[in-house]
């Protein structure tokens, strides 16, 4: 165990540490802070939520204070980028929060609000810029952000970041940086096109890597319920009937299902909300800070919050659907059994979610304790997970409802009743009504495919003397020789074009 006083931070930052009442510092904080002190490029490999944050948040506002500036208006010294405007918010918090008692200004810019105060912000000369790709490239294009003088590049998350299609927004920003600075990069899980982007902005870097990539937190207990898709809402209610239950963040595949079941939740009597990229800004800081205050029990997230909701006393994650990444139910359930304590993770897997779980186990290399005894237990969902065979693989969304549009029209046209023989017609009498067979045309039916494809007039409107032919007298046309049936339409010869 390391403390915070035996890692070379200054007396301002080791009161502000203490004031959050830490003393020890995490295996990512004991590896990264020293190093960074030294000046040295950091590739940081750590699973999320353990305390990555203060492991860059801390040195850097050292090395402001030990290496004063005066700040030109727009150009500030260190530069945060980070996927998204949660995590953005939870930096800024974090450099607030340790950086109390040091004399260093910062700001976060990011989309969804006003661009107008963050510009004046930066006008007035900060010496901590955090941002989300977006937004800081749009400031940059009208000339309201200079990066001329970083002096520390941060970027977080760089695996979100390139899932979430931001690989070319860095390479941008980091075209414009100075080639003299010290880099850090931090990352949960190493795919080769992270290993790419480090190689092309890291000198002789330091790897630190706690703990093997996508495993999770040994402190959470997992478990997974089989359920039909049908009864996932109703499970859910019962679920957080559970007062133990007190802080619980409920993961769904997409922004319409997360609102449907924070609608769901609220008809049971349960507090709940939504946040998602739909949701405004304000909103979704609404929702955090009544999650954050206990005024929420359930906060109902996608992905995009996987990794920006930085909450102590978090005590369960659900996985109301399983996510298609297997990584991301790593950044998921590491919401929970932050900061030394204990968590749950409960994940429900439905018949087309099965290879999802299967990937999942094989990811964090341990199998995950189903959970048999609760009364929406499905069967055969269980075996099929069970079973040797490849599970089938998910269906792509709305293949459901057309499948079952499908399964409608076939019914219809199987119980509807089948034309009768043309022989078996009366040839003077039109058909009845009831008896009509399916897909006969109506009388007009005729002359409105005609008048749709072919605007020439009709053939024999004129020959036949009807209303619009005979100079409007509104007489009936005369029947032509063999036609059956006085209410029977017409057929309309094939025109000679």
């Amino acid at each position: 165990m390391t403390e915070f006083s035996g890692l070379g931070l200054i007396e301002p930052l080791l009161r502000a540490v203490a004031e959050e009442g830490y003393a020890t510092a995490t295996p990512i904080q004991a590896g990264a802070i020293p190093l960074l002190l030294a000046g040295r490029d950091v590739l940081g490999l750590a699973q999320t939520g353990t305390g990555k944050t203060a492991a860059f948040t801390l040195p850097i506002l050292q090395r402001l204070f030990q290496n004063k500036k005066r700040v030109a208006a727009k150009s500030p010294r260190v530069l945060i980028l980070t996927p998204t405007r949660e995590l953005a918010l939870q930096i800024g918090d974090s450099f607030t929060t340790y950086g109390r008692h040091l004399p260093i200004r910062r700001t976060v810019i990011h989309g969804g609000v006003g661009q107008s105060p963050q510009v004046a912000a930066i006008a007035r000369g900060v010496e901590v810029l955090i941002a989300t790709p977006g937004r800081l490239l749009d400031l940059m294009a009208q000339n309201h952000v200079n990066l001329g003088a970083i002096e520390v590049f941060v970027l977080d998350e760089a695996d979100r970041m390139l899932d979430m299609g931001f690989i070319r927004d860095v390479r941008k920003v980091v075209a414009v940086l100075p080639k003299e600075r010290q880099t850090l990069l931090f990352s949960a899980t190493m795919p080769d096109a992270v290993v790419e982007l480090a190689n092309s902005i890291l000198t002789d870097a330091e790897r630190i890597e706690v703990t093997p990539q996508s495993t999770t937190v040994e402190r959470i207990n997992q478990r997974v319920l089989f359920v039909d898709r049908a009864d996932k809402r109703r499970l859910l209610a019962d679920l957080l009937e559970d007062q133990a239950m007190a802080r619980t963040i409920v993961f769904a595949r997409t922004k319409h299902g997360a609102d449907r079941i924070a609608d769901h939740l609220k008809k049971a009597g349960i507090t709940a909300d939504a946040i998602h990229g739909d949701k405004s800004q304000s909103a979704r800081v609404r929702a955090l800070e009544s999650f954050r205050n206990g005024e929420l029990r359930a906060l109902v997230a996608t992905d995009i919050a996987a990794r920006g909701i930085d909450i102590d006393g978090i005590s369960h994650v659900i996985n109301f659907d399983l996510p298609n990444e297997p990584e991301s139910y790593v950044h998921r359930i590491g919401r929970t059994a932050r900061a030394g304590t204990d968590g749950s993770a409960v994940s429900f897997c439905d018949h087309e979610e099965v290879g999802y779980l299967k990937d999942i186990e094989k990811t964090i290399r341990q199998p995950i304790p189903a959970d048999i005894t609760h009364p929406y237990h499905a069967v055969e969902v269980a075996q099929i997970h069970a079973s040797s065979k490849p599970p089938p693989r998910p269906k792509a969304p709305g293949s459901n409802r057309n499948q079952n549009n499908r399964n409608q029209q076939q019914a219809r046209a199987a119980s509807a009743p089948k034309a009768a023989p043309k022989a078996a017609q009366q040839p003077g009498k039109a058909p009845q009504k009831a008896g009509k067979p399916a897909g006969t045309p109506r009388p007009d039916a005729a002359r409105n495919d005609q008048n749709r494809h072919d605007r020439r007039p009709a053939p024999h409107a004129v020959s036949h003397g009807n209303a619009h032919g005979a100079g409007g007298s509104g007489k009936q046309a005369p029947r032509a020789a063999g036609t059956p049936g006085g209410n029977t339409p017409m057929r309309r010869k094939p025109s000679a074009a």
